[in-house]
């Protein structure tokens, strides 16, 4: 099979390790599907992976190919991979093994869904991991039902926006805290309070939380446990939070980390075809510029989804 173009690094370090080189397609196995990409999602997992702060990455994997979520076109199935046929529309979550900055990615069968009708490829890449994030997040950990009160800090993030529309889709009371910038945006996708917190201390304006979705650590999560009601939860996906603190007040809180399902994807495909869930996607870049690309996410800040777009 001819050589494919990709975004690798042969060492851990700053933006300048990325390289676009010609590489060899990998095979898939049996349950694993062959995806020509079209387009690649860029994730802050991708600078902690090239910086060598991913435990999960380490220098025995280099040289790594980044990007972790894609939306693109079956062209070979594995043997046992009986779930797509070739030329099937689909979007998901890359496996560890990376390889989502390239034009063409193995993914496990199992991790992937049929992408939504209603969507292209730059948005249905936008939704994988960062909405998959958010729904475990909240369904998953954080048990959301409808009429409880949440406080998403970080709302216009990539996780954090797709937070705020999941949870009104079930029917919770949404607060989020976000920047001047985005406080328009925040309430364009139906949080019920903004929190500007340049401006206010979110503390005025969410008491009684059922849960805290904390999606900025540091002292933003140390001054949340008091917000929280007693019996309710701080969840995060950022370092792991402080037992001995969550038993002073009364509340629990748990990490963890997101797991590609195929068969949930398929719910939140469900919310996106319904257009009661819309990703927004800030920036996109080709493929050969993904260094800019990484570059604008690890500044941070940024609104929505930054998306690589794949030939």
């Amino acid at each position: 099979m001819p050589a494919i173009m990709a975004v690798r690094i042969h060492k851990f370090g700053g933006i300048e390790t990325l390289e676009v080189e010609d590489v060899e397609p990998s095979m898939p196995d049996a349950t694993e599907i062959l995806v020509k990409v079209r387009a690649a999602s860029v994730n802050p997992v991708d600078f902690k992976i090239r910086s060598g702060k991913y435990p999960a990455v380490n220098e025995d994997r280099l040289p790594y190919i980044l990007g972790r979520d894609v939306s693109g076109i079956v062209e070979k199935c594995g043997a046992g991979a009986e779930k797509f046929e070739i030329g099937d529309e689909v979007f998901g979550i890359v496996g560890i093994h990376g390889g989502g900055y390239a034009q063409k990615v193995v993914m496990a069968q199992n991790a992937v869904a049929a992408k939504p009708a209603n969507l292209d490829h730059v948005h249905a890449a936008a939704v994988p991991l960062a909405g998959q994030t958010a729904w475990q997040g909240l369904f998953r950990y954080g048990e959301v039902k409808s009429g409880q009160r949440i406080l998403i800090h970080g709302g216009s993030g990539g996780v954090g926006h797709f937070a705020v529309q999941f949870a009104k889709a079930r029917g919770a009371h949404v607060t989020t805290t976000v920047s001047t910038d985005n406080v328009e945006f925040a309430r364009s996708l139906g949080a019920d309070v903004v929190i500007n917190y340049k401006k206010e201390p979110f503390e005025q304006a969410a008491r009684e939380m059922d849960m805290v979705f904390d999606l900025i650590d540091g002292e933003t999560r140390q001054r949340s446990w008091g917000v929280l009601k007693k019996g309710g939860i701080l969840v995060t996906t950022l370092s792991e939070p402080s037992q001995q603190i969550a038993r002073q007040h009364g509340v629990r809180a748990t990490r963890y980390t997101v797991q590609a399902d195929g068969e949930e994807l398929k719910e939140i495909a469900l919310l996106l075809e319904a257009g009661k869930v819309k990703p927004d996607v800030s920036q996109t870049f080709p493929l050969e510029r993904a260094a800019d690309a990484l570059a604008a996410v690890e500044r941070g800040h940024s609104r929505g989804k930054v998306v690589l777009v794949v030939d």
